[in-house]
C-alpha cells in the first residue's frame, strides 16, 4: 500500500517521524529541517479526514526520562507547520483516552519513545560482560513487542516516515509494523523520496560519480568507502580522517586528530582504489592551527608535514582545488561528512569551497545527494539548500543504505 492510494478518512494514523531536531540552551528549534520534511505526509491524513498520531525520539536518553529531551518543547512549532493545535500525551504507554477521544483533523503527540528502555530494546544498567546480560536482552526484546503493540493498539493505520531512524529495529520504526497488514501499513511520503533518491544514486549512475566523505574517523566510515569502491569514478576523503591517511603514507601530522590503529586500513582503502581505477583524492595542504578553537592561529601547510604543536582544522587551498576539479566534472554526487571543522567560522572554508562545486556542478545537470547531520547543517549554513537535487534526512541510515544494507524501517512495511 502506498500512501498516495490509501484514504485516512475516519481512520487515526500512528505516524514515526524524525523530530530529532537540534535546540538551543533556552529549547528553541535551530534547524526546523526534520520538521518540514515530514509535514507533506502529516497534511495529507490531515487533509484526507483523518486523525494523527505523531511519534518521535529525541536526543540519546537511553531508555529514561530527560526533561532537555522532550518533545513537549516543540509541539508549538509543530503545530505552526502544521496549522492544527498539536495535542501532547506526556506517557507513550498511557494515551489510550488521548487517541481514542481525537476527532478527524485532529493531531496528538507522544513524549519521546527513548524515554523508554523498549523502544531500543535494549538492557540498560547492565554491562554487557555480565552473565545476566544474555537473559536481559531476551526479556527486553519481550518488552519491546509489547510496547509496540501499545502503541499499534492507538490506530488504525501506520506510517512510517522516519528515514534517520530507518536502519534501526526500533519497537516504532519496525516492531510495530507487526501489528498491521499489508493494507493498513505504508511508507510516508519523505521515506518514499529517500528510498528513491537512493536508489537513483546507486541504480542509475551518470558518470562520472564523486563521492565525498568527510568527518573524524575512518573507523565509521569503512563499510560504506568498501562499497563505494566498486561504484565510484572519484573518492575525495576529507576531514578529519585525511590525517589517518597522511600518516599511514609516512607523513608528519603534527598534533592532528588520527586513529593510529586504522593505519593499515587506510593504506589498504588506498591499494583497493588502484585496483578499482578509482581516483582518490586526498588532502595534499591544510590549514593548521595552534590550538582547537576559533581563534587559534593559523597556517597554511603539507598535510604530510605538519609542524609539532600544530593541527589540521580544515582544508587547505590546493587540497580545494583538486576537490572542486573532481566535483564539477561529476553528474552524480554524493556528500557526506565536512572538511574540517566547520562549527569554527575560520575554518569553514573546505565545507565551503565542497558546496560551491557542489551547487555549480548541478546547475550543469549533475545529480547531488546531501546526507548526514553536519553535512546538512553546512549546506543549510552556507544558505545553499535550494541549489542541490536532495538533501537527505537520513546520516546513518543514508550510509547504510548506500552500503547496500537492508533498512529494518523499509523491510517492515515492504517485507
Amino acid at each position: 500500500m502506498t500512501i498516495d492510494q490509501f484514504n485516512f478518512e475516519g481512520k487515526k494514523a500512528i505516524v514515526r517521524v524524525d523530530f530529532n531536531v537540534p535546540l538551543d540552551e533556552n529549547g528553541k528549534i535551530t534547524d526546523d529541517t526534520r520538521i518540514r520534511g515530514a509535514v507533506p505526509t502529516l497534511k495529507k491524513i490531515l487533509a484526507d479526514g483523518g486523525a494523527l498520531i505523531i511519534m518521535s525520539h529525541m536526543g540519546k536518553p537511553k531508555g529514561k526520562p530527560n526533561p532537555k529531551m522532550s518533545l513537549s518543547q516543540i509541539t508549538d512549532a509543530v503545530s505552526d507547520a502544521l496549522g492544527v493545535k498539536v495535542a501532547f500525551a506526556p506517557d507513550c504507554t498511557k494515551a489510550q483516552d488521548m487517541a481514542k477521544d481525537l476527532k478527524p483533523g485532529q493531531a496528538l503527540m507522544l513524549e519521546n519513545l527513548r524515554f523508554y528502555a523498549e523502544e531500543e530494546g535494549k538492557p540498560v544498567d547492565i554491562d554487557k560482560a555480565d552473565p545476566a546480560y544474555e537473559e536481559a536482552k531476551n526479556a527486553m526484546k519481550a518488552k519491546q513487542k509489547e510496547f509496540a503493540g501499545i502503541l499499534a493498539s492507538y490506530a488504525d493505520c501506520y506510517v512510517m516516515d522516519a528515514f534517520g531512524t530507518a536502519h534501526r529495529k526500533h519497537a516504532s520504526t519496525a516492531v510495530i509494523a507487526d501489528f498491521f497488514d499489508n493494507d493498513h501499513k505504508m511508507l510516508g511520503f519523505l521515506m518514499e523520496k529517500e528510498v528513491k533518491a537512493v536508489d537513483n544514486v546507486l541504480s542509475n549512475i551518470n558518470r562520472p560519480f564523486t563521492a565525498i566523505m568527510g568527518g573524524s574517523k575512518v573507523s565509521t566510515k569503512i563499510g560504506i568507502i568498501e562499497n563505494l569502491l566498486g561504484k565510484v569514478d572519484n573518492l575525495i576523503l576529507c576531514g578529519g580522517m585525511t590525517y589517518t591517511f597522511a600518516k599511514a603514507l609516512g607523513g608528519k601530522i603534527g598534533d592532528s586528530i588520527c586513529e593510529d590503529d586504522k593505519l593499515d586500513v587506510a593504506l589498504d582503502i588506498i591499494k583497493k582504489a588502484k585496483e578499482n581505477n578509482v581516483n582518490l583524492v586526498l588532502g595534499s595542504d591544510c590549514i593548521a592551527a595552534d590550538k582547537f578553537a576559533n581563534d587559534a592561529a593559523t597556517q597554511v601547510c603539507p598535510a604530510n608535514d605538519i609542524p609539532d604543536g600544530w593541527q589540521g582544522l580544515d582544508a587547505g587551498p590546493e587540497t580545494r582545488k583538486a576537490f572542486a576539479t573532481a566535483i564539477e566534472s561529476a553528474k552524480t554526487i554524493l556528500w557526506n561528512g565536512p572538511a574540517g571543522v566547520f562549527e569554527f567560522d575560520n575554518f569553514v572554508g573546505g565545507s565551503k569551497a565542497i558546496a560551491e562545486s557542489i551547487v555549480k556542478a548541478t546547475a550543469e545537470g549533475a545529480f547531488s545527494l546531501i546526507g548526514g547531520g553536519d553535512s546538512v547543517a553546512c549546506i543549510n549554513k552556507f544558505g545553499m539548500a535550494e541549489k542541490v537535487s536532495y538533501i537527505s534526512t537520513g546520516g546513518g541510515a543514508l550510509l547504510e543504505a548506500i552500503e547496500g544494507k537492508t533498512l529494518p524501517g523499509v523491510a517492515a512495511i515492504k517485507g
